[in-house]
């Protein structure tokens, strides 16, 4: 990583690359230089239980001859487990290169997208009081002063916005879209299915992504089932039929999509009732579900202070070619246990329900919260969560099977599931994290949709 800014404004380019360490000594020497000898903040050493804590990384400065010019440290706030709070520290720069080379502003870009890479919802830094402006040209944000050592300095943030980028991708544009068609009818507007009125019929329908499609069209076709029996599932609908329409570049492919949905409606439980497939033309797929309920779960009947309940099976893995990005717990799953799951909100009649859909555990719950007319917190560290994502894939991924309620629940999950409460409903919009020591950080700062209340 090389900082190209002097070079943009015509001197010699800067020469020094940023990586990992693999030796931190340099890194360590040129720490008791600066903060003990020359600053004094320190009486003899600055080493501190961030440099016994395996998880934290050192990022260094090197000169092309290999010395060390600057450095700084990141890794996981707190000695628990990682639930993607971070934060940066003794940030570096030898004296006899401070300034000039932009080494200090490379180091910190370095830092923030190492963070963000790691799964990082937060990344704090404390900086002395003299810094703030270099970090605030930076993007980042002054929190509050404090004292360190005796010393003034101020505690920033830097904003990492995945979750609102996520939304904003997703489903921001739905409403100025879709408001005058009123998706879902009067209650449930926007919901995971449509209650077809004058009946006890709910449909749903779910498009796969084209490019996913093409790359995977095994995995695409059971996900086409999956999703819209999860949609149907969220209302506490028992599914009864699907239709689909497939396009492929020929025949061949086709029979690759229907493998997949085969095993899916096998799977669920749900026969495939007919649809259409188109051959000669870019790979396609759509599915629509019915289902039957007399009583339909809304997405959107929840109120401030009902309590936010996440109900996921964390079992599976990241599906090959999509990691971080979709969860695969259903694939290994019986036939019996994905019947179970399925019932989940039948039996549990909470006042509100969705499945986590693409825009991830966060914005699902934001959704949620749009519909009932509320803003809603999630608590970062009671996510159930699996031990092989992290805390920024785990919010923003599909993850398979897993549902956002909000309000009591009147039954158990079903294994394989497991059931946290997480959040509540509060008066407002958008959606906030909160965080073990207090502190909120804003997820998404308005409506998912745009649909409104439903």
């Amino acid at each position: 990583m090389t900082d190209l800014v002097p070079a943009l404004l015509g001197a010699p380019p800067a020469s020094f690359q940023i990586s990992p360490a693999a030796d931190q000594r340099d890194y360590g020497r040129l720490r008791r230089r600066v903060f003990v000898d020359e600053q004094g903040l320190f009486d003899r050493t600055d080493a501190d239980e961030r440099d016994d804590d395996p998880r934290t990384v050192v990022l260094l400065a090197r000169a092309p001859d290999g010395t060390v010019l600057g450095g700084v440290r990141v890794g996981p706030a707190g000695a628990g487990p990682d639930i993607g709070w971070w934060a940066g520290s003794r940030l570096v720069v030898d004296p006899a290169v401070r300034g000039a080379r932009g080494i200090g502003p490379a180091l910190v870009r370095a830092a923030c997208a190492y963070a963000e890479n790691a799964g990082a919802l937060r990344f704090d830094a404390t900086v002395q009081s003299r810094h703030e402006p270099m970090f605030r040209r930076l993007g980042w944000r002054a929190v509050r002063r404090v004292p360190v050592a005796g010393r003034p300095h101020v505690q920033m943030r830097w904003p990492i916005g995945r979750i609102a980028a996520l939304t904003a991708a997703t489903k921001n544009p739905l409403g100025p879209l879709l408001r005058d068609l009123l998706p879902g009818g009067t209650g449930f507007v926007g919901d995971d299915g449509a209650p077809v009125p004058g009946t006890d019929l709910v449909a749903a329908c779910d498009a796969i992504l084209p490019s996913m499609v093409e790359r995977d069209p095994d995995w695409a076709g059971w996900c086409a089932v999956l999703v819209n029996v999860n949609d149907l599932a969220a209302m506490g609908a028992e599914p009864v039929g699907l239709l689909n329409a497939i396009g492929a570049r020929d025949a061949a492919f086709a029979a690759r999509i229907l493998a997949g949905l085969r095993r899916g409606a096998a799977a669920y439980g749900i026969p495939v009732l007919g649809g259409h497939t188109q051959l000669g033309v870019p790979a396609a797929l759509s599915a629509t579900a019915l289902g039957r309920t007399a009583h339909p779960v809304p997405g959107g009947g929840g109120r401030p202070g009902d309590r936010i309940r996440l109900t996921a099976d964390l079992g599976g893995r990241w599906r090959p070619g999509h990691h971080g990005r979709q969860w695969d717990s259903t694939t290994h799953r019986s036939a019996a246990e994905l019947r179970r799951l399925t019932s989940f909100v039948a039996a549990a009649r909470p006042t509100a329900a969705k499945d986590v859909s693409m825009a991830g555990i966060a914005g699902t719950l934001g959704m949620l919260a749009e519909a009932s007319g509320c803003a809603a917190i999630l608590d970062v560290d009671r996510v159930p969560r699996p031990a092989g994502a992290t805390s920024g894939d785990w919010l923003t991924c599909f993850p398979g099977f897993a549902m956002v309620t909000a309000g009591d629940l009147h039954a158990e999950a079903p294994a394989p599931a497991v059931t946290a409460r997480c959040g509540e409903l509060t008066a407002g919009r958008g959606v906030r994290l909160r965080w073990p020591d207090g502190e909120f950080t804003d997820a998404i700062d308005a409506g998912v949709t745009g649909l409104g209340t439903a």
